[in-house]
């Protein structure tokens, strides 16, 4: 009988090394790809080396930036940041990476006691505020518009062209919001003003009222400036004409606005301008602006009824004023009370909101309208006592009140004896938005704008050591 042996294993396979396989060559998409960022990567390369170079550049997007609709419908948020308010960052965090490089930023020993006098009072306030917590927010806001901003915008003009590099970006956003605003006016798309939807108010809306006139008038007084700037041997004829009829055209525009208090902030510092570059132009011109005034309202009857209505009620403040005007004499009142109970640093910044109530006649208001096409009808909150001097006097004392004080009476000597070229223009914008101040306060999108403002007629009244390799304007 045969003996059945086990089958035998399977020999194992001899063992081989393991296959490594080659890299992959990059296809034809990959190769535009790698090459498509690597370009990327060197144009950003670029455009920092710009910006170091030339910070203005960051100034004068934060201008135009102001322009982008926020499409923010509350108004009584804590916090509103906005692209120009990320900008203008961007432009302190490029001042303080120069400071870092060692390049001497453009401060004298005088901007730089007025400018940290106002941190000081904010600080101070704060700390004795009924609600720090609060108040913590407003500091910050405060040190953002009339510091670090400021300095910032104070730093990057370095040369003639910066300066008209800024002030170039404010006529750009005052044509873009006039000719929007011109446009809502003409097809009657605008806010609601008398129960008509006809008040100009380009892309702000109606929650925010004095936006547009805002940018306007500061392109208008830009382009006054820079036309004024160009006379006499060496200037520019073509830049001349083009900026007397940027002026021209955005004189509409800023009528159909229906914004008083932009009106006559408008007016006096086109006042001032005219005075400071020229008397006997100054009296021509007025003569001509009030021809064409006439000619456009009484015979093509441009916003005619409107603009004379609301003409008229400018004198009629005191005598008999109409509901805004009421509203705002109690809002002062309230500011007034509020101080008398916290004389020395104020209640805090942001406290007058939360003391209103409490210190307010009772006739005042709980609001003012606002209506749209976008928000329909909404009762906006009165916030503010509509004045910054009040508005400062109430948060910050008397201690908040003086550092205030010193910088813009600083600022506006130091302009007056200056105002040579762009300085007419740092001239012209700060008297706008010290007019505007007896009657408005920060808020809005534009309130960075201010910050720009202070940033130029500080680079005309503290002039200071140029910053190491940069020539002198």
């Amino acid at each position: 009988m045969a003996l059945a042996l086990p089958a035998s294993p399977p020999s194992p396979e001899p063992a081989t090394a393991p296959v490594r396989p080659y890299p992959a060559r990059p296809g034809p998409a990959a190769a535009p790809a790698a090459a498509g960022g690597s370009a990327a990567r060197a144009a950003i390369r670029r455009a920092a080396a710009v910006l170091l170079k030339r910070p203005s550049l960051l100034a004068a997007a934060t201008v135009l930036l102001v322009c982008v609709p926020t499409g923010e419908k509350d108004v009584a948020a804590a916090v509103h940041v906005t692209a120009a308010d990320l900008a203008s960052l961007a432009l302190v965090a490029v001042t303080l990476l120069d400071l870092l490089r060692g390049r001497t930023p453009l401060l004298s020993r005088t901007a730089c006691l007025l400018f940290g006098g106002v941190v000081l009072a904010a600080a101070a306030a704060t700390v004795g505020s009924i609600d720090p917590a609060t108040s913590l927010t407003g500091f910050v806001r405060l040190s953002q518009v009339f510091v670090l901003v400021p300095a910032a915008v104070l730093c990057s003009l370095r040369d003639r062209l910066d300066q008209r590099l800024v002030l170039g970006s404010f006529v750009a956003a005052a044509l873009i919001q006039g000719v929007l605003g011109a446009d809502q006016y003409l097809t009657r798309t605008g806010a609601s003003y008398t129960g008509q939807p006809i008040r100009a108010v380009g892309t702000f809306g109606a929650l925010d009222i004095m936006g547009m006139s805002t940018v306007v008038s500061f392109g208008l007084l830009a382009a006054l400036a820079l036309a004024l700037g160009e006379r006499g041997p060496g200037g520019s004829r073509r830049l001349r004409v083009a900026m007397y009829a940027v002026a021209a055209f955005l004189a509409f525009p800023l009528a159909v606005s229906f914004s008083r208090g932009s009106w006559i902030a408008c007016g006096a510092a086109v006042t001032v301008l005219g005075l400071r570059a020229d008397a006997r132009l100054a009296v021509r011109s007025a003569a001509l602006a009030t021809a064409a005034a006439v000619v456009l309202l009484g015979g093509f009857g441009l916003g005619a009824s409107g603009v004379t209505d609301r003409l008229s009620s400018i004198g009629s403040v005191e005598a008999a004023p109409d509901h805004s005007v009421s509203d705002r004499y109690d809002l002062w009142a309230t500011a007034q009370r509020i101080w008398q109970d916290h004389p020395v640093t104020g209640a805090g910044p942001k406290a007058f909101q939360q003391l209103r109530d409490s210190h307010a006649p009772l006739r005042l208001s709980s609001g003012s309208d606002a209506a749209d096409s976008s928000i329909g009808f909404e009762r906006e909150p009165l916030l503010s006592p509509h004045n910054m001097y009040f508005l400062v006097l109430s948060e910050q004392g008397l201690t908040g009140a003086v550092a205030y004080l010193a910088l813009f009476l600083t600022l506006l000597t130091g302009c007056l004896r200056r105002a040579k070229g762009p300085g007419l223009a740092a001239l012209a914008l700060l008297t706008w938005v010290l007019v505007d101040f007896l009657y408005g306060d920060i808020g809005g999108t534009t309130t960075v704008l201010t910050s720009v403002v202070l940033g130029l007629a500080a680079r005309s009244a503290l002039p200071g050591p140029n910053p190491v390799g940069v020539p002198a304007a």
